[in-house]
């Protein structure tokens, strides 16, 4: 007869810390003293196979390592995104760290944002299963976007670690400068059966759909509702921009006529040159087609086990 009172095994993973993660560039951390503290939660820490290659190789080592329980990632979104590359289709749960910048997919999985709270998840926690996106081989767990933001994220990549006041007021000037500067991207879209041209500015697409209500910017509605949803912006100037602005920061958007909305599971773009698109914050080439699809269900993460929301 089993004991109801004997403790269960550890919880055995292996540690995959990008060091160029916003927490762990500005707040000193390592991945020595994340270890440390991992182990004072409980958890078994296997060492990472291959340490000294680059990140998607490291984390498709950790991901083969025999007898695992999870592979527990520390950054951000784009670090997020990239162990999602490796883990999406897999039976190793991934284990977040949120030691990013934005750490817009902790948020919307309800996962602590303090460390010790985290580690606590990742010892006590429970495996989830939520949706990921994928264009073109590529996943993403939050949004894939073309067109201006997509641009604009070079001049961020280039300060990432020292973004100050004078940068952000830069940018902001520069992204009021390509409202004019740039034309907008062409591209013919299928979605539903039916192809059409379109123009435009910025094009998203999310994995799942942003939640409306006030303060609710780039809060996500679930993590598993099955679909993918397209917002289009053909055009965009200061005014529009002022009004889309507004309509996020009160949380009623969805409506304003410069925003077209679709749901859907799968949609192609074709254009005549490589697209650059920002995927979860990452920015890639991708030559076109474009081909989005849903895999519902693909991933699968370690959450509290009761939602603290």
């Amino acid at each position: 007869m089993t004991n109801q009172n004997t403790p269960s095994p550890a919880r055995r993973i292996v540690l995959v810390a990008n060091v160029a993660a916003g927490s762990l560039v500005d707040g000193g951390l390592t991945p020595e003293a994340l270890r440390k503290r991992l182990e004072a939660a409980g958890l078994d820490v296997v060492a990472e196979p291959r340490p000294d290659a680059s990140l998607p190789e490291r984390l498709e080592a950790a991901a083969t390592t025999p007898g695992i329980d999870a592979v527990a990632v520390a950054g951000g979104d784009g670090t997020l995104a990239c162990a999602a590359q490796v883990l999406t289709g897999r039976d190793v749960p991934l284990g977040i760290l949120p030691l990013g910048t934005m750490n817009l997919l902790a948020k919307d999985l309800g996962l602590p944002l303090d460390l010790d709270a985290a580690i606590a998840v990742l010892a006590n926690g429970t495996v989830r299963a939520i949706d990921a996106g994928e264009v073109n081989g590529h996943v993403f767990l939050i949004n894939s976007v073309l067109g201006l933001p997509a641009r604009l994220a070079r001049h961020r990549e280039a300060r990432r670690g020292r973004m100050g006041l004078s940068d952000a007021v830069r940018m902001a000037a520069g992204l009021l400068r390509h409202l004019g500067r740039y034309p907008r991207e062409r591209a013919m879209l299928t979605l539903g059966g039916h192809t059409r041209r379109i123009r435009f500015r910025t094009l998203a697409v999310v994995c799942g759909d942003y939640r409306e209500g006030f303060g609710e910017v780039l809060s996500r509605a679930g993590v598993d509702g099955g679909h993918l949803t397209l917002y289009l912006v053909e055009t965009l100037s200061a005014a529009r921009l002022v009004r889309l602005g507004l309509g996020f920061a009160i949380g009623e958007w969805r409506r304003l006529p410069e925003l077209e909305r679709h749901e859907t599971d799968a949609l192609t773009l074709e254009a005549r040159k490589t697209l650059r698109v920002m995927n979860d914050g990452e920015v890639v080439l991708i030559a076109p087609p474009l081909r989005y699809r849903l895999r519902a269900s693909a991933l699968r993460v370690l959450v509290p086990a009761e939602d603290p929301r």
